[in-house]
């Protein structure tokens, strides 16, 4: 059953054990990878609204990250902060 009480079919039980069976900080580490992907996306076309909401979602999954990922990330993180900046002022 469903937390509203419907009864789940069989795809949403198959659903809800792929789901169970996710690694967090993999899907951590993909949504800040593609954050900042879609990051310099909007720098380049100047959409510095959504440049910058972009941004700020990496800066708050980096330090839920470890290691190598995290320094990578950071490191890219400080190259958009740059490009946010220089691009707010062009």
């Amino acid at each position: 059953m469903a937390d509203d009480g419907t009864p789940l079919t069989p795809e949403s039980d198959a659903l809800l054990a792929e789901v169970a069976g996710l690694d967090v900080k993999q899907l951590l580490m993909g949504a800040a990878s593609t954050l900042a992907s879609l990051a310099y996306a909007k720098l380049e076309r100047g959409d510095l609204a959504q440049a910058k909401l972009a941004i700020d979602g990496v800066a708050a999954l980096v330090p839920l990250l470890e290691g190598d990922l995290q320094r990578d990330l950071e490191r890219a993180l400080t190259g958009l902060q740059v490009a946010f900046v220089d691009a707010a002022k062009a």
